[in-house]
């Protein structure tokens, strides 16, 4: 038994006549004259009503015997937002599961559920009654449909498709292509098309993805405060034809350990309700893992809807379709977060430039100011402090990062949207320099926590008018659980962004 989509069966086949985007990745139609299911936004003809079948999400569409749309997509649909799922446990085995799948990560149910604190079998079961289908079937959904995307979008070879995918072995994606789809993954490559005359897919050749969200979405204040950040050698904001233009490197390890190194674009289409992404080839292998990274960057997978409702009573006037930034590194997101204690943006930039020239692995790039790596944890672990003074950080500082960077070496601290909340926030609190201000902006940024909240925030308080943190925390209790989106708010209309 399936659940029943957000709508009745009236309500979302006007959906589907109108194209509306507010429900993409929320809503599907398996249509049965076709055997095919299709997102509300797909431009194909449309069905007859009588042929139409609606479903919650894709799993449950191919759970019942339909295969994705080779126009539209369903792939590229915004993925599970935090209020779609009634039962938080399932919501989270979900979300476990699809950053897994997109880093390339082996997937054991059995250690989702003690991940979750729960029994597999109660797992299974609460997943089983949230989501309609079993977690082994949303596992192999979302395998497909990374596959389904690096088939079409990449010129990887199948084989190397089947393990970033996570299956075991060719002879099992075959046949889970098979049952699943009826094709044979080198199908899609035939049927992804290439205009005549055009040249064939070249592997030199930088790959563009389409990353689409749930309209309304304030693209300006996405740019803007990734903009307002800049980091020397690592970002650089500039235009071309198609406007204005985000870049960056980047560096990411496969399942296999082994690391790639490059860069990635991104340009805002905001009429299509999404963001294209180019990146470089040398970043093709980790394809799903940079995705998924860039998705939590945006904060693509959000419902704003019910956030704003929740915000309502806020005394400010609410930005519509504001989202929270996350990051693309973790660990790099940290380092500025603790630069950024008690100094301007500004200066923390300056001083995250600074390490990036002394301890950033230099890396080629055919853009100007794309110069470097951002340093890794082991790179300033091993540092001598006196390396790291020099550049201007105080000692303090010094040592909060140091003992940051051993952390994660070491294993003791993860920081990733996967990673649990309590004890992640609980190990960074018992490390030099780290207070509730660092650790709430972790939280915020890097954990994709909805409800952080920095009270002592120089930005939050003066916003809120609040004497001092305690004041601060007081009235931001009505905003919960959306807090982090309460504090962009309020960081918007003061016009102070921390880093």
């Amino acid at each position: 038994m399936h659940p029943a989509p957000p709508l009745q069966p009236d309500a979302a086949y006007r959906v589907l006549q109108t194209h509306d985007a507010r429900f993409d990745g929320r809503l599907f139609v398996g249509v049965t004259s076709t055997g095919v299911y299709c997102r509300p936004v797909c431009r194909v003809r449309l069905p007859r009503r009588e042929n139409c079948r609606f479903f919650a999400h894709a799993a449950a569409a191919e759970c019942a015997g339909f295969r994705p749309c080779l126009r539209c997509r369903p792939e590229l649909a915004p993925g599970l937002a935090a209020t779609d799922s009634p039962d938080a446990l399932a919501r989270a085995g979900a979300r476990l599961i699809e950053h897994a799948v997109a880093q390339g990560e082996p997937v054991a149910l059995p250690a989702v559920a003690a991940r979750l604190g729960v029994t597999d079998r109660h797992f299974r079961r609460v997943f089983q009654a949230a989501h309609g289908v079993s977690p082994v079937d949303w596992l192999a959904t979302q395998r497909l449909l990374l596959a389904k995307r690096l088939l079409t979008d990449t010129d990887l070879p199948v084989t190397r498709v089947a393990l970033a995918a996570g299956f075991g072995s060719l002879r099992r994606f075959h046949a889970a292509f098979a049952e699943r789809y009826r094709l044979a993954p080198g199908a899609l490559r035939r049927h992804a098309a290439v205009p005549a005359g055009a040249a064939a897919v070249d592997a030199t050749e930088p790959v563009t993805v389409r990353l689409a969200w749930r309209p309304p979405y304030d693209d300006a204040a996405m740019l803007g405060f990734l903009a307002a950040r800049p980091l020397a050698g690592v970002e650089a904001v500039g235009t071309d034809r198609d406007g204005t233009v985000w870049r960056r490197t980047l560096a990411l390890a496969d399942a296999q350990g082994q690391h790639h190194a490059g860069w990635l674009a991104l340009r805002w289409r905001p009429g299509a309700n999404e963001v294209a992404a180019t990146v470089s080839p040398a970043l093709a292998p980790v394809l799903g893992a940079v995705i998924d990274r860039l998705r939590h960057l945006l904060d693509l997978d959000a419902d704003t809807a019910p956030i704003e409702q929740a915000l309502a009573g806020m005394p400010l006037a609410l930005r519509i379709g504001l989202r929270v930034p996350g990051c693309l590194d973790g660990f790099e997101t940290t380092v500025r977060i603790v630069l950024g204690q008690q100094v301007t943006v500004a200066a923390a930039c300056t001083l995250a430039g600074r390490l990036v020239q002394r301890f950033g692995e230099p890396l080629a790039t055919p853009f100007d100011g794309l110069t470097h790596l951002f340093p890794t944890p082991q790179a300033l672990a091993a540092a001598s402090p006196d390396a790291i003074g020099t550049l201007g950080i105080v000692r303090t500082r010094v040592a909060a990062l140091q003992g940051l960077a051993r952390a994660v070496v070491e294993g003791r601290l993860v920081l990733s949207p996967a990673a649990p909340m309590a004890a992640t926030l609980d190990t960074l609190r018992t490390l030099p320099g780290i207070g509730d201000w660092t650790a709430e902006l972790v939280a915020l940024r890097v954990l994709a926590w909805p409800d952080a909240f920095p009270a002592s925030d120089v930005g939050v308080r003066r916003a809120l008018g609040a004497p001092d943190a305690a004041s601060a925390a007081a009235q931001a209790r009505a905003w919960q659980p959306w807090r982090s989106y309460a504090v962009m708010q309020l960081w918007q209309s003061a016009a102070t962004l921390p880093v």
